[in-house]
Order: structure tokens, then sequence, then C-alpha cells
């Protein structure tokens, strides 16, 4: 999937402002189904009641907060607030999507990481951190506050609203306020075993799936016919859905890389770009395949070709320690040296995972090495506006000694009949 990945700016002080805001008269509740308020902050703890979650296996959260907590030493911090989503779903096994309603998640050393959130979301079992719940109508910042160390300065991450950082910032929660996404970012990129097997499986299922969206293609059939049937295929076959909306290109749309499906029709003679992707078991997949219906031409054929030896070129390149701009600069020279250079018009790829794009994107201007457990997509493309264009896509994962390919299916050339 071709888009601008997320980047992550590290280390940048945001001054405290305005004079402490008036207390709320609402005092927000604790869940009295999990969690234990004694361990929400050093500052200040709500009133006691709590009781702990449900026994669980927590091993892989505990070292994933370890993880994040390292990153947070080693840039001077020992507290963070994650609002992220899938940050906090990666941290906890918690996952929701809250809207417009406050969720956060406050991890510090030394003490049991509070989950912030309204108590419309009902709780996964054996959630591993402590919760404090508010109701609507109720203020979740008195909680956040409360659980913060005002004496020290407060990490956070790229997801928390203005609305509810300026209100924190007023009422001097932390010492200062530090933009530190990139402590999560960077524990997220290295997938554990756990992770990578679900990487595996979601990469297996798209791979099937494509086998299955080749026969959707027929004389006339539009793209947004086709890609109204993708989500129910990846059901079938076990997913939960597509991991981004997919991308079903015929002829001359194939050139425009973010191209949306619409009534064009299929002809012979056209391309046919399938950018799909499937969210299985949380993870998602995404794998881009071209081809040709009925017929191809040379060019078509010279630019196919130019394509797929680009991205095994940057396959074959990808090991510990390779620098990410090398490896886009692996397949990039196969583009330029077929004369097809200005038409090679994004980044070489991105990394996935709980997220579909997550920071730290394979592109000229990121010199930092690879590490083994980091997945990213591998999509050279070449597109020729008016014409066609060509996108092969896999994604990788890189191990101790060099890369395993999570996508299977075939690069060969294939005209669909």
């Amino acid at each position: 999937m071709t888009d601008h990945a997320d980047h992550a700016t590290s280390g940048v002080n945001a001054s405290t402002a305005g004079a402490t805001s008036a207390n709320t008269a609402n005092a927000a509740s604790i869940d009295t189904t999990s969690g234990s308020a004694a361990d929400a902050g050093a500052a200040a703890s709500p009133a006691a009641g709590t009781t702990p979650a449900a026994p669980a296996s927590h091993a892989p959260h505990e070292a994933r907060l370890a993880a994040v907590l390292g990153n947070l030493e080693a840039t001077g911090l020992s507290q963070m607030l994650v609002c992220d989503p899938r940050s906090i779903q990666y941290l906890t096994g918690f996952y929701v999507e809250p809207g417009e309603r406050f969720l956060g998640l406050l991890a510090a050393a030394g003490r049991k990481p509070v989950l912030v959130r309204n108590e419309l979301f009902p709780l996964t079992e054996g959630v591993s951190c402590r919760v404090l719940s508010f109701k609507d109508g109720e203020d979740p910042l008195e909680l956040v506050a409360g659980a913060c160390d005002p004496a020290l300065p407060l990490g956070c991450d790229k997801n928390l609203p203005a609305r509810f950082l300026i209100p924190l910032m007023e009422r001097k929660a932390a010492a200062g306020f530090v933009l530190s996404s990139q402590c999560v970012d960077d524990a997220r990129a290295l997938k554990d075993a756990d992770e990578r097997q679900r990487m595996r499986a979601a990469s297996h299922t798209n791979d099937a799936a494509m086998a299955r969206f080749q026969e959707l293609v027929r004389e006339g059939v539009t793209e947004a016919e086709v890609a109204a049937q993708l989500e129910g295929v990846y059901r079938e076959l076990g997913a939960q859905g597509h991991s981004f909306a997919p991308i079903v290109s015929f002829g001359a749309n194939a050139a425009n890389p973010h191209h949306e499906p619409d009534d064009t029709p299929l002809h012979a003679g056209d391309a046919v770009l399938f950018d799909v992707g499937c969210r299985q078991d949380g993870y998602c997949s995404d794998m881009t395949r071209t081809f040709f219906f009925r017929s191809v031409d040379e060019r078509q054929r010279e630019v196919y070709e130019t394509v797929r030896r680009a991205n095994e070129a940057a396959c074959a390149l990808v090991a510990p320690g390779v620098r990410f701009c090398d490896i886009d600069a692996a397949a990039r020279s196969v583009i330029e040296e077929a004369g097809y250079g200005p038409c090679f018009t994004h980044r070489l790829g991105h990394q996935i995972g709980l997220d579909v794009h997550e920071p730290g994107d394979v592109s000229a201007a990121h010199d930092a090495p690879v590490q083994p457990g980091m997945v990213f997509s591998i999509e050279p493309g070449i597109y020729l506006p008016g014409k066609f264009g060509v996108r092969i896509e896999d994604l990788v994962l890189v191990t101790e000694d060099g890369c395993e390919i999570l996508n299977a299916y075939p690069h060969e050339l294939t005209v669909l009949e």
C-alpha cells in the first residue's frame, strides 16, 4: 500500500501554558472490576477499592512495556501517556476506538501501567494493567493528573489531542511535556515471536485471497464491483476484514498509485492492479500484484519485468545492519537503469504491524539500519500516466541473518483470460 507513513518527531519539549484551570465538580470513578488505585500514581491516589484483574498470561505485554520504559529512560523520561489505541493494545491487550472520548495509558517506571477509559467500553478479560474508569459527564483528566508525577516531565504520544493536552498543561500535571512517540514506535517495530507468527498468518491469508480475487475479473466488470466483493473473501478465509481500503485499478487508472475504485469497466489489454490487505487476529497484511487481461504488449511486459527485478533486488539485500535507504536504492537503481526512474514516484515501502502503516519508512531519507523483527513492505512501481502502471509488493520480516518474505504469491507475469 503506497501512502505516507507516520514520522514521529522526538525530543520536542512543549512548555506548560496558562494558569491552572479550576477543578471540575465531577469526580471520576474508579473501576471496581480490575486495577488498584494504590498503584495509580505517586503524586495523588484516587479512592481505594479496586481489585486485581483476572489472572492471565501477561508476559508479552510485560516485555513490551519494559522495552518502552527502557526507551523512555534513554531519553531521560520515566513516565509517558500513551493515547494511540493500537499502542494501548500492544501494551495491554485492550483495544477500542474511543472516538471523541478520552482513552489513555500511563506507563511509569516502577509502577503498574494505569489505563484510563470510559466505562462504556467493556474491558478485555485479563487486561494487563490497572484500570480507572469514568462516566460521560465526568472529567477523565482528573484521573490522569492524579496518576502523573507532577515533579517529572511527561512523555506524550502523537495521538494525544490538543483538547486533552492543553488542559493537562494548564493543570501542571507534569513538570513538562515531551513528544515521545518514538519510544513506543521503536518497540513496536521489533516484532516478538507471537507477532511474527500473526504477521505470517495474515500474509498467508492475503496470498489465498489474491488467488480468489483473480476469479472476479471478467470483461466489462467495474473496479467498484470487484472491490465490493473482496471483504467477503477475506472473511471466508478467516480474516476480520480489510486492513485498509482496497485499491483495484484497471488500465490507465493503474498509473495512479492511490486510485480509488470507480465505475471504470475492464477491457482486453488492460492492466489489473490489486493493492490489498486484511486484518487477522489484530495484525495487518498488505500485498500488491499486477495482472493483464487477455493480452499484454511488449511495453507492458518490459515495465512489468523491470518492476519484478526491482522488487527482487531489494528483497535480496534485506539483512540486519543494511540501511533502509540502501534497500530503497537497490530497487530504484534497477528502475533508473531501465530508463523509468522518473516514473517511480514514491518511497519503496513502509513498516507494518498492528497498523498497516507504522513509522519508519523504506526511503532515501531513512538511513537507520534494519533490525531483526522488523516487518516492512517492498513495493516498487512504474507509472505511465494515461497508459498503465505496475506495482509488485511483498512484506519482508528481517531475521537474524537475512529476511523472510511473508508473501508466497508468484511474481511471474500473468495474463488473465
